[in-house]
């Protein structure tokens, strides 16, 4: 790891982890599980404080419901345990695509792209 990249760690929280969260994770934290896109799970040996190290940029949507179920205390048994049922109907979790060229874009929006549209209709022209 280069000078400039453990700066750059040092200063900002939103690229993966800072020194200090690495610092912490190194002394006090278990590994529980890894999700689908890499991020890191970890608690504490008294399973008190847990916490995710993203794999990219930190942002919450891109935690899991099982994850975030399990982060947040609402079931004590991580989904590398206890698996998540899920109904047949249900779709696979997405993160926030607020914001980018991936977002919902409604019709008649800007961001939409218009087909050329051809019409019988010509305005009228003075003379």
């Amino acid at each position: 790891m280069g000078i400039g990249t453990t700066l750059l760690r040092a200063v900002t929280w939103w690229n993966s982890q800072t020194l200090g969260t690495q610092l912490f994770t190194w002394r006090k934290g278990q590994k529980v599980g890894e999700d689908d896109q890499g991020n890191v799970f970890y608690q504490t040996a008294d399973g008190k404080r847990r916490w995710v190290i993203y794999n990219g940029e930190a942002e919450a949507s891109r935690v899991s419901p099982e994850w975030h179920g399990w982060l947040h205390h609402t079931w004590n048994d991580p989904p590398t345990t206890t698996p998540m049922r899920h109904k047949d109907w249900e779709k696979p979790h997405q993160e926030n695509l607020t914001g980018t060229s991936a977002a919902y874009a409604p019709p008649g929006s800007i961001r939409r792209p218009h087909p050329e549209e051809k019409s019988d209709y010509e305005a009228w022209q003075p003379e």
